[in-house]
Formats: C-alpha cells, structure tokens, sequence
C-alpha cells in the first residue's frame, strides 16, 4: 500500500477545526502587537485621491490590501490591531484548507493533510503569519490556489479562474506567478489549450496597470540590472533552499535539503514523465524567484530566504514534493517513521514561529515607546514637524502632524504606558525635538 492510496475519514472537517485552532493560536501569540513598519504608508493621509489604491507598494499592485484597510480603519479604527490579524489568518487559514484540497486530487487524503499542516504553523514565513499587513501576499496565494483547483475541477469554469488570478493580482504581484504556472498547465495539457484565452485579459490588465502606475514603484534599495542579474543565480538558489528548508523549520540547513528535495523530484520524474501540473508549478517557482533576485538583489541574496517570500516559495514546494511523495510504502515501520518525521517538522516548524512572536512582541515593546513620545510631545513647542520618530521601526513616521491626523481620525494605537518609561522612550523623544530646543 502506498501513500497516496490512504484514505483519513473526516481528513476535510480534521484540516479545517486545525486551521481554525492553529489561526486562533496565532492570533493569541499576536495580542500585543500593533501597527508597524510599512502598514503606516496606507494610514497617513495621503493627497492622491482615490487614484492611492492604484498607487503600487513598492513594486506590486496592493489595491485590495489597501481597500481592506480601509473599510478597517473607518469601522473599527486603531485602537485594536485585532481585528487586522484576523483577516490575516482568515486569509492564511483559507490557504491551509485550499492546500489540501489540491493536493488531495493528487496525492491523497494523508498526503494533503501533512501538506496542511506544514503549512499552518510554518515558523520559517513568520513575517506573513505575524504581520497583517501581508494579508497582501497571504491573499494572492490564496486566491492563486482557488484559480488552480478551479482549473483541474471535473467541471472547469474558466471564468472563475480568470476572476480567481485577477483577485491575486488585486492583492500583491505574487499572482503573477500563479498566472505563470496556470499559463504553462494549460500549454502543455491537450485539448485546454484555448482554454488560455480566459488569461488574455488578465494578463492585459496587469500590463495596462504596471504601464499606467506600477513602473513608478520601485525597490526601497536603488540597484543596477547588471549587478542584479550576477548576484541572480546566489539570489535564486538561496531562496529555493530557505523556502524548502523553511517546510520542516530548518533556516540553516536550506542548501542541503534544497539537494535532497531535488534529488527525490528527480527520482519521481524519472519513473514518470511530469504532467503539465507539475511543470507548470515548478515553472512558477523558478520565475517567482528570478523576479525577486531581478528587483531586489541589491538588498542582498540572504534577503530571498525572508519570510515573506519562504510562504510563498514554500507553497510551490509543498506541491512540488507531493506528487514525489505519492509512492511511499505505508506499511510496516514507514507508517509511524513518516508520522513521526511530520511530527518534529511541525514541531520544529511551531517553535519557530513562537520564537518570531516572542521577538516581535519585544519589538512591539520598543515602538510603544515610540508612540508614547508622539503623543507626549504633541504640545510641545520644541516639536520637530519633519522629526523622525524611529527610523528603524517606524520609519514612514517622518511627519508628526500627519500622524496626529490620522490618530485624530481612526483613535489611538492601544499601548502599554509603562514604555513611557526607559531609554526608548527618551530616545524617542530626542529624536522629535528640534535640535537646540530648550
């Protein structure tokens, strides 16, 4: 008996109650946290109008992530952060069940719930299980996932899929890759090509918008074509073994097991010819990688095993290394030998990630403190209006009246007043008074 042929009595009802209980989980892990970093960049005021959600985040189109946002600021406000890891981990647990039921298709029922829960409590994509603003990656993989299944239904609607891949776009560039790869199952499987026609205007859309505004965002690090594509191949495999590794919550050991993981897809290709599926995901993975290394390179090749890229990189393998393990003997002592290494992977995988959200949470600690200052020195007279009030954790900051509009508008970040207290606070502070000021 192989692996592929088990079948688990209730495996759909078992993958969602643990999607639920591990996102509740997370949320938990995640009650001190607040609003950070680049989630500033659509809360100040902004003068662009409504054209700001067709303004990209950097390189990608953000426009449902901005309208999320929105709608959460103008209902529930700031005062809780709550509610936006909610989405989150709505969106994250969406994905988790989307997994299995792909991989189930192909490999089976006990193969897609291992599949799922490597990915619920993937420790090594912390940034997008513990961050609510990559409800933008987050959502693209998950609506990437809906287009494929909705491609390899019994009953293919081709409209639905095309609504699918327009939605991930709408979230973050991520759906390009899930464009990609849906574009090559289509190629190479007989009788689907014009099947490809439902593509067309997605792929018209996304060319019109990045003509119209998304060539003006750029990297946040200013880099050279020519030295972006020589570090691209570092770049590349990094990734791929980070991202890899990342499945059974190694961040050390990435090359190794990136060999290894090659190794048994070479063997499973070997005994059978890829379908179009399966080339179309490894195609996926390799562009999603060499888009990366050609926009940000610059930043530095470590900067592909970051979490908000292993998710993403990690989703393609899951899908990747379930058909390789579809031939596994379950008999004997392989069956409680597989149990047990899915066990300390999600172990491994678990404690990861409370680490992440213990180091956010002391990070958490440290921007409290920041916005303890901006609230204290609001009336005073030595006030800087361009003072930075933390350039390494809050960063868009760089304009006090702006923030005070906007707390005016949505309410206060809820925070701990004892970090009114400490060196972080005083730092703070300094950095807002106007230099000389008594």
């Amino acid at each position: 008996m192989k692996t592929a042929d088990v079948r688990v009595p209730n495996a759909r009802l078992f993958v969602i109650a643990a999607a639920i209980a591990g996102c509740a989980a997370i949320l938990w892990l995640s009650r001190s946290f607040n609003f950070y970093f680049d989630e500033w960049t659509v809360i100040l005021p902004s003068d662009a109008g409504w054209t700001a959600y067709l303004q990209p985040h950097n390189e990608h189109p953000a426009i449902l992530l901005k309208l999320i946002y929105a709608v959460l600021l103008a209902t529930v406000g700031m005062r809780s952060y709550l509610p936006y890891m909610a989405v989150l981990l709505a969106l994250h647990a969406t994905t988790v069940v989307l997994l299995f039921e792909l991989v189930r298709r192909r490999a089976g029922d006990a193969i897609a719930i291992a599949a799922a829960l490597l990915l619920l409590v993937l420790g090594a994509g912390w940034e997008n299980l513990l961050w609510a603003f990559q409800i933008g990656f987050v959502g693209s993989v998950a609506c990437g996932l809906g287009a494929l299944l909705a491609i390899g239904a019994a009953t293919p609607r081709m409209w639905l899929v095309a609504l699918l891949l327009f939605g991930s776009l709408l979230f973050s560039g991520i759906g390009l890759f899930f464009l990609i790869a849906a574009a090559v199952w289509l190629v190479l499987t007989p009788g689907r090509r014009r099947d490809l026609l439902w593509l067309a205007p997605v792929a018209v859309v996304l060319a019109t918008w990045y003509v119209t505004y998304g060539h003006s965002g750029a990297s946040p690090v200013p880099g050279s074509l020519t030295g972006n594509l020589e570090t691209l191949p570092l770049y590349v495999v990094w990734g791929l073994g980070a991202s890899v590794a990342g499945l059974i919550g190694q961040t050390v050991y990435g090359l190794a097991v990136l060999v290894l993981a090659l190794v048994a897809i070479g063997f499973t290709w070997r005994s059978h010819r890829p379908d179009g599926f399966t080339i179309g995901i490894a195609v996926g993975l390799l562009a999603f990688y060499v888009v990366l290394a050609l926009s940000r390179a610059q930043i530095g090749y470590q900067q592909s095993g970051a979490g908000r890229y292993v998710y993403e990189g990690a989703v393609f393998w899951i899908l990747l290394l379930a058909d390789a393990a579809r031939g596994l003997p379950w008999r004997g002592t392989w069956r409680p030998a597989l149990i047990a290494c899915l066990f300390l992977a999600c172990f491994s995988s678990s404690v990861l990630l409370f680490t992440w959200a213990l180091a956010k949470s002391a990070q958490m600690e440290r921007e409290a403190a920041d916005l303890q200052a901006l609230a204290v020195e609001r009336t005073d007279q030595c006030l800087s209006p361009n003072g930075v009030v933390d350039p390494l954790v809050l960063p868009q900051i760089t304009s006090p009246p702006a923030y005070y509009r906007a707390v005016d508008r949505y309410g206060t970040p809820t925070v701990d007043e004892r970090s009114i207290h400490g060196t972080d606070f005083e730092r703070a502070r300094a950095n807002l008074l106007k230099p000389g000021c008594p």
